[in-house]
């Protein structure tokens, strides 16, 4: 069972620590556990309960008022307000207790609901984004298990996977060319899953090679697919110390490709990369780089 600090739960929820404690010490909202070491703790229910008790509060319901329902009837209470609009914090919140839960169905009406009211682009960057940060803490506290992140990136990547075949394939033979990969060694393709939409948006020719791609494959495959632009993420592989021989390898088997990467395995080199090599660090300056190229191809 999952073993979360106050701080934790103020991190996750939204609501300060101390609001917390009067909560709990005036209303009994939450009943803190004990260690053998008489360390406070709170589990997956009190951050559920938490969690629906924060999003009723943050729409305007009274916490004395909150205080008297059961947590099922908190519950229901929660599941009529995510049939209408919510805000960004509110949907991120469901989206935890659908992950600590393992409810496929939660997911779905909550993310369906945000991508109706706010569109796919907008639900990436304002909800999934921001949802995959807090959860980053869960995981780093040992407080979600391989199994919960498999769940909830694997639904994630379908919603993904949808949005992208909706694109209109561009039939242009002059349109812009992208290669897609991560290099070998690399599985976490959800930001490159994000920017193949946003190529195929754009109305350029994709070609999605995905995780895990040896380096002499993506040779192959850009000599015959002849890309202008080759796009990847660096987070966990190359490691540091091979990243410029690995990128001056591959520029010198692809000459005329640009290179588009992000991730923080470049950061600490990010001013000394070589010629052809584009370094993003945060979405918004891909995007802006996207608006510039959507503007000079149009």
């Amino acid at each position: 069972m999952a073993h979360y600090s106050i701080k934790e739960l103020e991190h996750l929820s939204g609501i300060k620590a101390h609001t917390i404690r009067i909560w709990e010490q005036r209303y009994q909202l939450l009943a803190p556990k004990r260690t053998t070491t008489n360390i406070r703790y709170y589990d997956d229910a009190d951050l559920k309960n938490l969690l629906n008790v924060a999003l009723l509060y943050q729409e305007g319901y009274k916490i004395s008022k909150i205080a008297r329902l059961m947590p099922e009837q908190v519950a229901r209470e929660v599941l009529k307000l995510t049939e209408a609009d919510l805000g960004k914090d509110q949907f991120i919140s469901q989206l935890i207790v659908a992950m600590v839960e393992m409810d496929e169905g939660l997911f779905e009406r909550v993310l369906g609901r945000a991508v109706l009211q706010l569109g796919f682009p907008a639900s990436v960057k304002q909800i999934i984004y921001p949802f995959l940060n807090k959860i980053g803490l869960l995981w780093q506290t040992g407080n979600i298990t391989p199994a919960h992140e498999h769940f909830i990136s694997q639904l994630i990547r379908q919603k993904m996977l949808v949005a992208i075949d909706g694109q209109v394939l561009s039939r242009t033979s002059d349109a812009p060319k992208v290669l897609l990969y991560l290099p070998e060694g690399e599985l976490h393709e959800l930001s490159l899953l994000y920017s193949h939409y946003q190529f195929r948006a754009a109305g350029c020719r994709t070609l999605y090679l995905g995780q895990h791609l040896p380096l002499s494959d993506l040779v192959k495959a850009a000599q015959q697919f002849n890309p202008d632009y080759i796009c990847s993420a660096f987070t966990t592989t190359p490691p540091r110390s091979e990243v410029e021989e690995y990128l001056q390898q591959l520029l010198k088997e692809v000459p005329g490709t640009e290179l588009l990467i992000s991730g923080y395995i470049l950061h600490s080199m990010k001013d000394s990369l070589p010629k052809r090599v584009m370094y993003f660090e945060k979405m918004e300056e891909f995007e802006k780089w996207l608006a510039r190229f959507n503007t000079a191809h149009a």
